[in-house]
């Protein structure tokens, strides 16, 4: 696409942004501290440098996807100079809660907490993503229709395109010394999406898999790149903004729901994590917007 071009797409009503498509050369976009409202899709295609997101950093070659979340804390420092595209949309453009199996994006794309949030882009789907990015870019510069219905089919493909290649990452697949570690890993996986809303606490896992507490920590910590109280932490985080975008339970209730009796502490770990407080969240990113939609349709 265009060098230095700037796509914007407004919602109508409110004049807010709800879609963006630019391409930028260096590091300025996002040399500081990012958090915003949006989904956010960034493709280096040149240059190196190091990631660091949330309590985790990664070092990065050219010609990688990186996929945020809204209000995900994230930022580039480069070694050699970066360029490359960016694609952000607000939830109010396309909720990935809806169809989750649409583009499969939602727990492979986003919201994995067990991979680190980026890919290898192979040279094939190098060529479909261009090719999209290609079609998108002539969408938003069609003054004809004014309503751009074409956007979002686009960008589910350019989903669809990332989902596919995102298990084969080479960069973040682990290797194990020891023939045991997956099984354990795949036993902790279970175990967190089974406990994550009445066991909070990383000893609770260890006593479940009968591992001492600092063996399994060592192992998350060198095959996720994360604490195992982090790990368990963004899983019930990834819940609480599900509960808020997708319903209109109270925090209270959300809080009670994923095993806090005091909504208070609760709102504290959420502004921890997220930067905000799940009220704001909720009234910058969607108050049961799926669920209001599917009743009216």
């Amino acid at each position: 696409m265009n060098k230095n071009k700037i796509y914007i797409l407004t919602d109508h009503q409110n004049r807010n942004p709800v879609f963006k498509l630019f391409s930028f050369e260096g590091g300025r976009h996002f040399d500081q501290l990012q958090r915003n409202q949006f989904y956010s899709l960034i493709w280096i295609k040149e240059g190196d440098g190091v990631l660091k997101v949330d309590f985790s950093e990664y070092a990065f070659q050219k010609n990688t996807l990186f996929s945020f979340t809204p209000y995900q804390p994230f930022m580039f420092s480069e070694s050699q100079k970066l360029s490359g595209v960016a694609l952000q949309y607000h939830a109010d453009f396309y909720c990935i809660h809806r169809d989750e199996e649409e583009t499969n994006c939602d727990t492979v794309i986003f919201n994995n907490i067990y991979q680190a949030p980026f890919v290898g882009v192979d040279r094939e789907s190098e060529r479909k993503l261009d090719q999209t990015l290609e079609q998108l870019e002539q969408e938003l510069k069609n003054e004809e229709y004014s309503d751009r219905k074409l956007l979002i089919p686009y960008l589910k493909i350019f989903l669809i395109t990332a989902s596919r290649i995102k298990p084969g990452n080479k960069f973040v697949e682990p290797r194990f010394s020891n023939p045991q570690t997956p099984l354990v890993l795949r036993e902790l996986q279970n175990a967190i999406g089974d406990f994550f809303k009445e066991k909070h606490n990383a000893g609770d896992y260890a006593m479940l898999l009968n591992i001492p507490l600092n063996t399994l920590a060592k192992l998350v910590k060198t095959h996720f790149n994360k604490t195992l109280t982090n790990l368990i932490t963004e899983r019930i985080i990834i819940e609480a903004k599900r509960e808020l975008y997708l319903t209109s339970r109270s925090v209270k209730e959300i809080a009670w729901k994923l095993g806090y009796p005091d909504e208070f502490y609760f709102s504290r770990l959420f502004k921890k994590w997220a930067g905000i407080s799940p009220k704001v969240y909720r009234e910058t990113v969607g108050f049961g917007k799926a669920e209001l939609t599917s009743e009216n349709s």
